[in-house]
């Protein structure tokens, strides 16, 4: 999961080498916290959070398959 967040996320930003991603466990669900350069964040959430709702339920979809709970978050 971390690993298919991390290639999304580098394939959307102009500084690759930024991109960082942090998985936590929490109550029966795996939270992904995504991190990019400050410039990059407008590509990573979008207009009106269109690329960011997108990329939320991929990882949903991804993780259903798999038999598991995620979350992702984009932090600053």
């Amino acid at each position: 999961m971390k690993e298919l967040l991390t290639y999304i996320a580098r394939n959307l930003v102009d500084h690759p080498d930024a991109v960082e991603v942090t998985e936590h466990a929490g109550d029966g669900e795996t939270v992904l916290e995504l991190r990019v350069a400050s410039e990059d964040m407008g590509k990573v959430i979008g207009r009106q959070g269109r690329i960011a709702k997108e990329i939320r339920a991929l990882m949903r979809s991804v993780a259903q398959r798999q038999g598991g709970k995620v979350s992702v978050e984009i932090v600053d």
